[in-house]
């Protein structure tokens, strides 16, 4: 009789594992169709985002960068009795105003890179020599001032 009802529990309890773990192979199916999808947006973004990212940064830049006249006077429309024109004639002065500013601003930094750049040479040139004094004086056995040494890093 113990028997009957050892095997009948142990049916129940085989039942309720299978119920179990159908339930956990649902959730995984699941669990795996989310990540295919997240994966599928995520391939789609990367081959997307950078054609976004140039896009909006372009508009960005351009929606920045101030209006110039490239047309001449004669060729802008209105009247010259317009009480307006001198207005847009002031804004336009202002404006070549800035854009030389800016265009000296650029000329002084090309003109200190350059004189940069072409001092470099002559730096690693003393930094060699500084570097080979410094060689010479741990070399020999001359006793130097505790202050002139290097600190070890312990």
């Amino acid at each position: 009789m113990e028997t009957n009802r050892a095997i009948s529990s142990r049916a129940k309890t085989l039942a309720q594992y299978d119920d179990v773990l159908e339930l956990e192979e649902e959730e995984v199916l699941q669990l795996e169709e989310v990540v295919s999808q997240i994966a599928d947006k995520v391939a789609d973004y990367r081959t997307s985002f950078p054609g976004q990212l140039n896009t909006t940064f372009g508009s960005i830049l351009a929606a920045q960068r101030p209006i110039l006249n490239t047309q001449g006077p004669e060729s802008q429309p209105g009247c010259s009795n317009d009480p307006h024109t001198s207005d847009v004639e002031g804004r336009g002065a202002a404006l070549a105003g800035e854009v030389q500013k800016e265009a000296e601003k650029a000329q002084l930094l090309k003109e200190k890179i350059s004189s940069n750049a072409s001092a470099i040479p002559i730096v690693l040139n003393r930094m060699k020599e500084c570097m080979a004094r410094i060689d010479k004086l741990h070399s020999s056995k001359k006793v130097i001032h505790p202050a002139f040494k290097r600190r070890r890093a312990s």
